[in-house]
Formats: C-alpha cells, sequence, structure tokens
C-alpha cells in the first residue's frame, strides 16, 4: 500500500482520496481552505456526489484520510503527492496554470528539507508541455533537486464524470499516464493494475494531449448532435432517434478506423454527403457550422499535403496511389488526386504508381479512370513498376497503403525524401529526409 498526499480537495481531489483510502492506502489531502480541511476531519465530503459523503465518513473513521494545511508534514509522511487543483481559463484562452505553479513551490520546497526520494504527480489538465515547462522547472527551482533523479515527476489525468464518479474511478474507460522515472511509473501501475481497464504508460506530453483531446472529443461529439437535431428537427424528425439508430452501428459509426490521423476523405459518398446535409440545413434555414468546418479542415488537409512537397523543393514526385483509398479504382472526388492536380498545375511533375488503377487502364476497362477530374494524362503518368518510380523521383508521396509496396518504400526512405500522408511505418516520425503529415 502506498502512502499519498493529495493537493487540492476540490471535486478531483476529494474523490480520488477517498476512493484512494478505501483501496487501503494512507491518504492526506492538502488545501488552503479551512473549511475543506475541517469538513474532511470531521468525516463529512466538502462536496456534493452520490456516494462521496458515506464513502469519505468510512474512511475517514477508519484512520485512512486525514486532512491539513501543512504542506512539509504532509510531504514528510508520504512517498507521492497527487496535484489536483484547478487550471481555470486566461483571459486569453490559454490554460491557467497560477494555481499548479503555487502548489508545486509550496512542494519543491518542502522536498529540499526531504532526503528521500518523492513522486509529483499532476493530475490538474494542463496542455501537453506544461510538465516540462512549467511544473518540472518550478519544481527543480524550489527544491534545489534534479527531477527524474532527486524526486519523481509524473502526469496521471483523470476521466471522472460528475454524478457517477466513484463508478467512474472503479470501471474506467481509459487509464493513461506518463511519467519520467521508473518509482513513479511503478507507484501509477501498482494504483491501477487491478482495474478492468489496459493502461496505457507513455511520456508526459502524450497523457497531457490525450486528457485534452478526450474532453475536446467530447465537445465535438455534443456539438455535431446537437447540429444534427436542429437539422432533423427542421426536417419534422426526431434528432435522437436518429443518433440513438447511428450509435447503435458498432462496425462502422463507432469504429477507431476513423479516428486515425492521417490525410483528407474523399470517395463517392463522403463528400457529396456533407455537402448535400449542409445544404438541406441552408435551405431549412439552419446554421451548419460543423458541417462548413468539417470541409474547410478536409480541404486544408490536403493544402498541407501540397505545402510540405513544396518545402521538400521536389520537382518530380512519386505519388503511391492515387484512388481515394486502396483496394479500389475508384477516384471519385479522391483527395490524392486533387492534390496530384495541384502539383502539376505548379509545375511539378507527378508520375504515380496505384496497382488498381493501372490494372483498369491495362485490361482496357471502360470505367478506367472513374471520378478522375483533376490529374490531366492521368493514364500516361500511371508507372507499373515501383522501383522505376522510385528510382526517377525527387521524392515520395506516400498516399494509400499497398503491403507488397512497404519494402522498397522503407529502404528508399533511407536515401530518398519520402512525404508520408498514411504512416508506412509506426516508428517513423518526422525528422530528417521523412515528413509524416501528422506525425
Amino acid at each position: 500500500m502506498a502512502r499519498i498526499s493529495i493537493f487540492g480537495i476540490g471535486y478531483v481531489g476529494v474523490v480520488a482520496a477517498a476512493c484512494l483510502a478505501q483501496d487501503g492506502h494512507d491518504v492526506i489531502a492538502v488545501d488552503v481552505d479551512q473549511g475543506k480541511i475541517d469538513a474532511i476531519n470531521a468525516a463529512k465530503s466538502p462536496i456534493v456526489e452520490k456516494g462521496l459523503g458515506p464513502l469519505v465518513k468510512k474512511v475517514v473513521e477508519a484512520g485512512k484520510l486525514c486532512a491539513t494545511s501543512d504542506v512539509e508534514w504532509a510531504i514528510n509522511n508520504t512517498e507521492a503527492s497527487f496535484v489536483c487543483v484547478g487550471t481555470p481559463s486566461a483571459e486569453d484562452g490559454s490554460v491557467g496554470l497560477i494555481y499548479v505553479t503555487s502548489v508545486c513551490e509550496a512542494i519543491g520546497a518542502a522536498l529540499a528539507k526531504k532526503d528521500a526520494f518523492h513522486s509529483v504527480i499532476i493530475r490538474s489538465t494542463i496542455v501537453p508541455g506544461s510538465c516540462e515547462g512549467t511544473c518540472i522547472p518550478t519544481l527543480e527551482a524550489a527544491s534545489g533537486k534534479v527531477a527524474g533523479q532527486g524526486f519523481g515527476v509524473g502526469y496521471y489525468p483523470e476521466f471522472l464524470r460528475e454524478s457517477t464518479a466513484i463508478e467512474d474511478y472503479y470501471d474506467p474507460g481509459l487509464i493513461v499516464f506518463g511519467s519520467m522515472d521508473r518509482p513513479t511509473e511503478s507507484i501509477l501501475t501498482e494504483l491501477n493494475v487491478s482495474l478492468d481497464c489496459k493502461i496505457h504508460s507513455v511520456d508526459l506530453r502524450t497523457a497531457e494531449m490525450v486528457k485534452y483531446t478526450s474532453n475536446t472529443w467530447r465537445a465535438v461529439k455534443v456539438t455535431f448532435a446537437n447540429e444534427i437535431g436542429n437539422i432533423a428537427k427542421s426536417c419534422g424528425l426526431d434528432g435522437q432517434t436518429v443518433m440513438e439508430i447511428l450509435c447503435s452501428d458498432l462496425k462502422v459509426n463507432i469504429s477507431p478506423y476513423f479516428m486515425r490521423p492521417g490525410f483528407a476523405f474523399g470517395g463517392s459518398c463522403l463528400p457529396k454527403d456533407v455537402r448535400a446535409l449542409r445544404h438541406l440545413a441552408k435551405a431549412n434555414g439552419v446554421d451548419a457550422q460543423v458541417l462548413n468546418a468539417v470541409l474547410e479542415a478536409n480541404s486544408a488537409q490536403i493544402t498541407r499535403a501540397e505545402t510540405m512537397v513544396e518545402h521538400s523543393q521536389a520537382r518530380k514526385v512519386g505519388m503511391i496511389g492515387v484512388s481515394f483509398k486502396p483496394g479500389t479504382d475508384d477516384m471519385r472526388e479522391s483527395p490524392l488526386a486533387e492534390l496530384a492536380g495541384r502539383l502539376i498545375s505548379s509545375g511539378i511533375g507527378v508520375e504515380i504508381y496505384d496497382p488498381f488503377v493501372f490494372e483498369a487502364y491495362s485490361e482496357a476497362n471502360s470505367t478506367a479512370g472513374r471520378g478522375n477530374d483533376a490529374v490531366p494524362d492521368l493514364q500516361s503518368r500511371l508507372v507499373g513498376d515501383l522501383d522505376t518510380l522510385i528510382a526517377s523521383s525527387d521524392a515520395i508521396i506516400v498516399g494509400n497503403i499497398y503491403k507488397e509496396t512497404l519494402p522498397e518504400l522503407n529502404e528508399a526512405a533511407l536515401t530518398t525524401p519520402i512525404i508520408d500522408l498514411a504512416r508506412l511505418d509506426r516508428s517513423k516520425v518526422s525528422g530528417g529526409s521523412y515528413a509524416g503529415i501528422c506525425w
């Protein structure tokens, strides 16, 4: 069992303190608000949350949880500290770190007087880079010690929902944490190992980003559902029924396939259907800000890829794939075809390796090149041999992944600039002559 101090007896702090104490850990809650301290020590919850009052009473009376304002005493009597203070928006909309910084200063001052190793684990919601840019420098300055050596550092975001916080604590949908040292990673693993959920142990910034991504994704889903509801209502339909049916499809609509960062969407369905629904909304007098943003952002991703090619200074590129996705010769509204057309218009030479489009032309199919309205002289730009394409190109644009091409492309990446829109290999990230669009 661990001995843990929790700084901030707010919503997250008190729930975490009570649940950790119930699990058998010795917990000290720390705050500057004497009213909250008195409430905890009187075996009462300082906030209203389903089931929390009886739980606080139980663990305080069992001697597993107490509260104090004495930072040094809390640090000296625990081996790890959770920072659970608020991060309200600053006036410019940025994350407000005033409370986090203040707590880190106080903890650092106490660590300066403590010989034993102590882990400081941030649970407050902070943007990527905050631990490295604010928390760690503050702790080091106040303690006179080096992070990762004199004390540990971790970031452990929470995903609790108000009114179901205790249930969420014991039945999480996501567990992720970052750490810069083994002792901190071990503590966080120990606290979560009994829960029925995969543990993601990552770097500090990734853990910070996951928290913001989770919260923003929820906001996007609410806004999207509301927009669909508004459009449905304008058609005399029940938007909640529409969304309930949509969410029943776990194969496509609730699929991780469409949650993979990469290039723009295209094809015969998505672009035209988003446009059509947007037009219907406009005709019915409904603003469709989300649908507008979807189309604008999709176009911007093509522009992003175009800019990457420009930065490579290649005058002739070889494109891997031109259809809207691998496994088909369908080029209807293919973002790769749009990219190829833009590059050609700018004076860049373009040759294309696409086995399915190539096959359609080779067999003289009447539908060869179907949907192409972006790439001039498409047939003459197709190359059937990948090695020939690579040898004649200043840079390679990977648009579609064809498994048989992976060995040659990974070898080519050693000597030829690669602009990767599909991700050849999860181990590759932008650097040197390799550029990934989202990684």
